[in-house]
């Protein structure tokens, strides 16, 4: 039986949504308070997965100004109806749901509307069309009377689809399966005439689980589905690979069978790097309601291929980027905003100017920073760099970055007598440590991290030599001893009062991590 790997979407590609169009499927997950946010990624076969752009790709859309890397942008929906495409999020502020928001495009490729501001509260929001053609807006929030029902509820009104606005009375829909549990992330799908809410209960960690309760009308009463958790692996022991699986959502394929897109980690030793990452599952309806994974019980590394596939090739081939075209591409993203006025491509030239910012990477303003995730475990990513730094406060180079307070760099920078060097940093929990340094022979010089199960490890080529700098243990940049909800991303930084670098590639390289 041909089979696939899984995840379909390897690193920080969290809470996927999925909707099917035709023979077209199309997926959004949380940014988080990257940018542009919200991306959009098409497929065929619910397998390999292409970007097409992304829902907020505009600084008027949405400020992200000031927010911690882990707020922002969580957990969107997106959906279709009668022609029209539609994406629902809530913005995170202190781990919190502060705003919701309303999309629309006619092509998911975009442009996407300036959002609408519905009259919501909480986080994980989801559109459920009717058959009669109306729309429910679900999402879960803080219970009233958590002693007695427990701390989360997930709620419903009618979203008007003329003004775009919610209407009616708010239906208090269920508090979920496990009691002491929070439950989010809510989807409603009616199959044979039932209405299905689907949720996750547990948290993100380890014991994260999808349970359900069904309802005969779709603003309830809904009863929970006693087979609760219908899917989790928080019962699996240490030498289970997948990890924190939940967060679902399910679509039907043309050939008639069902799959669910779910969210999962792959720890090492008790914990990951690479974030939280897409997962497909097969699913089946029966009378007693969906059943995830009827074969096994258990998401896998290996899953056969949806019906009428024939293959799916995904090359975890080299990438190298030259920066010769107008834009960066769609792998590469900043933070809080654009940063046209730090970061430029040079359009038939080749290589990209990089515009130093008084703004530490520790800050929460809009960096001169870019990066992209970290999806292989083992790699080598590495970049040419030219840069003039002059003195010691000025430097552009590599970074590690999990987090504002948790991240490395490895810079080219000059000394005291403004003599080139190489600096290794390391940033954990805020506090900044110079962990060495080498003074190298130009102004220009080849940068590498090269990642393994154990770490990384930080080189600079000078003279045709390689000098390792130092490593730094893998679980220091993962997200159990960072905190938060993202995985690493692996870029470039510029830092001073003034002065530029040029870099003039930059390469990602999966399962290089054996080179001198």
């Amino acid at each position: 039986m041909p089979t696939f790997a899984n995840p379909v979407l390897a690193g920080s590609h969290p809470d996927p949504s999925v909707c099917r169009v035709g023979a077209d499927f199309y997926l959004v997950t949380s940014s988080f308070a990257y940018f542009p946010g919200l991306p959009v990624l098409h497929s065929r076969d619910l397998v390999s997965w292409r970007p097409l752009g992304h829902v907020v790709d505009r600084p008027t859309q949405v400020s992200l100004t000031g927010l911690d890397v882990s707020d922002g942008l969580w957990a969107a929906t997106i959906r279709h109806h009668d022609g029209m495409f539609y994406v629902v999020v809530a913005l995170a502020r202190g781990r919190q749901g502060s705003t919701t928001y309303l999309f629309t495009a006619s092509d998911p490729a975009g442009p996407w509307s300036d959002p609408v501001v519905l009259d919501a509260e909480g986080i994980d929001p989801s559109l459920f069309f009717d058959d009669d053609g109306r729309c429910w807006f679900t999402a879960c929030r803080d219970a009233a009377d958590p002693a007695v029902t427990g701390p989360g509820e997930l709620y419903m009104r009618e979203l008007d689809l003329d003004t775009l606005a919610l209407t009616g009375p708010t239906h208090a829909l269920w508090y979920g399966a496990m009691r002491g549990a929070w439950v989010e992330a809510p989807h409603v799908y009616k199959r044979d005439g039932v209405y299905w809410l689907i949720g996750a209960e547990g948290g993100t960690e380890h014991h994260h689980a999808v349970t359900a309760a069904r309802a005969d009308t779709v603003t309830g009463p809904y009863a929970t589905d006693p087979r609760s958790p219908l899917l989790t692996h928080r019962h699996r022991g240490a030498a289970e690979p997948i990890h924190n699986v939940g967060h679902v959502d399910l679509v039907d394929t043309p050939a008639g069978e069902t799959w669910a897109v779910a969210l999962a980690v792959r720890p090492i030793e008790g914990t990951h790097t690479l974030g939280r990452e897409v997962f497909l599952v097969p699913a089946e309806w029966t009378p007693r309601g969906p059943v995830f994974a009827p074969d096994t019980g258990r998401v896998r590394l290996s899953e056969r291929l949806p019906a009428g596939i024939e293959a799916a090739p995904r090359p975890d081939a080299p990438v190298r980027y030259t920066f010769d075209g107008p834009t960066l591409g769609p792998d590469w993203t900043s933070l809080r905003g654009p940063v046209d006025e730090h970061v430029s491509p040079r359009p038939g030239q080749g290589g990209l100017t990089l515009r130093l910012s008084p703004e530490p990477l520790t800050s929460t303003g809009t960096l001169a920073f870019v990066a992209r995730r970290q999806q292989h475990v083992r790699l080598r990513a590495a970049t040419r760099i030219r840069c003039a730094a002059a003195t010691p406060a000025r430097a552009a180079g590599l970074v590690v970055f999990q987090h504002q307070r948790q991240h490395a760099t490895l810079s080219l920078t000059a000394d005291a007598s403004g003599a080139p060097q190489v600096v290794l940093t390391a940033v954990e929990a805020g506090v900044t440590t110079r962990l060495a340094a080498t003074s190298v022979s130009d102004i220009e010089v080849v940068l590498a991290v090269d990642s393994d199960e154990c770490g990384y490890t930080f080189r600079v080529e000078d003279e045709g030599t390689w000098i390792t700098l130092g490593s730094i243990e893998r679980p220091f940049f993962s997200t159990e001893r960072a905190g938060g909800f993202v995985g690493v991303h692996l870029g470039l930084h510029g830092v001073g009062d003034s002065g530029e670098a040029l870099v003039r590639w930059f390469t990602y390289t999966p399962g290089a991590s054996d080179q001198p």
